[in-house]
């Protein structure tokens, strides 16, 4: 199990399940600023599928981006959620399904069944942190 410094080290690609495009979104925010941190964001929401936020190519599901990220010989590090705490069990069966690495829960978000499941596949687990936050706290850089 990788702790949260070294997740944010080894991370490259980051999966933003939930990613809004609207400015008052935290799910912005904390994409906005690991981008600029020099992750590469991957949106995926199926309400914009095929939009661009942030400058890159909305997808409706983990399967599609990571279909699409494999296609240019990258893979999905980091399935980071904006989602509810009853929303996480497929989307954690998701992260398992395209092999992320880590399985990262925002603030506020925990769901322990979900957390044992992708921990059981292999997948390093963070419930209820901000990837932002923490980024800011480690003075970590991709």
């Amino acid at each position: 199990m990788k702790t949260i410094e070294q997740i944010l080290h080894s991370a490259r690609t980051v999966a933003v399940v939930g990613l809004s495009d609207k400015p008052d979104r935290a799910s912005l925010e904390v994409a906005g600023y690991l981008q600029r941190h020099g992750y590469r964001i991957v949106p995926v929401n199926p309400a914009y599928a095929g939009k661009e936020i942030l400058g890159e190519k909305a997808y409706a599901t983990l399967q599609e981006a990571a279909d699409a990220l494999a296609h240019e010989g990258q893979r999905i590090d980091v399935v980071d959620c904006f989602r509810k705490p009853e929303d996480m069990l497929p989307i954690a069966r998701d992260a398992i399904a395209v092999r992320a690495g880590t399985l990262w829960m925002q603030l506020g978000i925990e769901n322990q069944q979900a957390a044992d499941l992708a921990r059981a596949a292999g997948l390093d687990v963070v419930m209820d942190h901000c990837m932002l936050i923490e980024h800011r706290k480690l003075g970590a850089s991709a």
